[in-house]
């Protein structure tokens, strides 16, 4: 996500998202993550970005037991959306195969790579 500050500030975003967020915290409206509040106050006034910068849907897939590749070209992030987490797959011994790309920044398996000493 690319925000203009400027833009956000002024139009006020942060209070209209926690709008959304107590409504759904009293009512329960969706059942999906931290989209749908960006989905009712942005409603469509949103710009695409290209493939590169969010290979998404790497966990969205392993409900099934399936996994994703990555799709040709160059990447810039990869975001495991979905239910299929690589921490979790990992820990239950039945990763996908880019799930390794996740596991050196596994702080459980590597506690000491972001101490301060």
């Amino acid at each position: 996500m690319v925000i203009d500050l400027r833009k956000w500030r002024e139009g006020k975003y942060t209070e209209k998202l926690e709008y959304w967020m107590r409504v759904q915290k009293k009512n329960r409206i969706y059942e999906l993550g931290s989209l749908p509040p960006f989905l009712l106050v942005f409603a469509g006034d949103v710009e695409g970005v290209e493939h590169r910068w969010n290979q998404h849907g790497l966990g969205g897939d392993n409900l099934e037991g399936l996994c994703r590749d990555l799709h040709p070209g160059p990447v810039s992030l990869l975001h495991w959306s979905g239910k299929g987490k690589p921490w979790l797959r990992l820990n239950s011994k039945r990763p996908c195969p880019l799930d390794a790309l996740w596991a050196p920044y596994d702080l459980y398996r590597h506690p000491t790579l972001f101490c301060d000493s």
